[in-house]
């Protein structure tokens, strides 16, 4: 039990980052203990860290403040069974994810992303309503960020063919960023799956994108990049699945308009270029 209050400590704490957060992790799995003051871990904070804040928050987050704080949140910790493996496997993964929905989707080996424009456009959409149902039919579940444009067309088109979707937020659960996706949001928490490592009441910030982006990687067995411009949001996600090993897939768009600036630079960087279904499906003979 003190390690799980660890992790749920280090997942809600305020003042420092993610990889600060690990180090103290790491610095405790070393001691093998779980019980640290504030003052015993303001050392291992990094320059860019709020030692007040964190020192404050540390003192501030007993078990009976976490407990009120969780209240009526379904969460899974680093420890838990239901953790996925895949995830693991990425640095500095989620202490902890809160989610709605069936948590066994966690557990399907696989999994594909589908990342893009948010402004997507009739062709993006278009290509999406052609590769996600003979995926979802061959038993894939889709993963992607739940936001407009290509994400929202990707979960929906996934539950339209009686598949499986998985969404990953950059805030509570409580909140549904943005407003647009609301019908696919609710009906997604109630059918299939909705994840975030933030609790609730945590709203939107700029720097949970690329945080999300790692989850969404680390869930995937490969990643579908549709309509991306140059230096998008998609790209992280498509970089950090090329950095772990994994199969990145590009479909090839207008030179000319802009949108799929980034596809068409992934494919020179080495993505594999996607016109067909049989072009994905031959790169995972595991999994058809």
């Amino acid at each position: 039990m003190e390690r799980e209050f660890f992790l749920l400590k280090l997942a809600l704490i305020k003042g420092a980052g993610i990889i600060t957060k690990w180090r103290i992790f790491e610095y405790a799995q070393t001691h093998q203990c779980f019980n640290f003051t504030a003052s015993e871990l303001r050392p291992l904070l990094s320059k860019r860290c709020d030692p007040f804040v964190f020192c404050n928050d540390w003192n501030f987050l007993t078990k009976e403040v976490l407990q009120q704080k969780l209240d009526g949140q379904k969460y899974i910790t680093l420890d838990s069974p239901l953790y996925p493996k895949r995830l693991k496997e990425i640095p500095q993964p989620p202490f902890v994810l809160f989610y709605e929905g069936n948590i066994r989707l966690l557990q399907e080996e696989k999994i594909i992303a589908f990342v893009g424009s948010r402004n997507v456009s009739s062709y993006g959409r278009e290509v999406v309503k052609k590769f996600v149902p003979p995926l979802a039919a061959r038993g894939f579940t889709i993963v992607s960020g739940l936001a407009k444009g290509v994400d929202s067309c990707s979960h929906l088109t996934a539950m339209q063919a009686f598949g499986q979707t998985i969404g990953v937020v950059g805030c509570g659960l409580d909140i549904c960023y943005p407003k647009e996706v609301f019908t696919i949001y609710w009906e997604m928490l109630k059918k299939q799956l909705v994840i975030s490592e933030y609790p609730y009441g945590t709203p939107v910030r700029k720097y949970h994108f690329p945080m999300r982006n790692r989850i969404i990687a680390g869930l995937s067995q490969a990643v579908c990049v549709v309509e991306a411009r140059a230096r998008s949001g998609s790209l992280t996600t498509a970089q950090l699945t090329l950095d772990s090993g994994k199969e990145v897939f590009a479909f090839p768009g207008d030179i000319l308009n802009g949108r799929s600036t980034g596809c068409l630079q992934l494919i020179q960087d080495g993505a594999k270029c996607v016109i067909s279904i049989k072009d994905i499906l031959e790169e995972l003979p595991n999994f058809e």
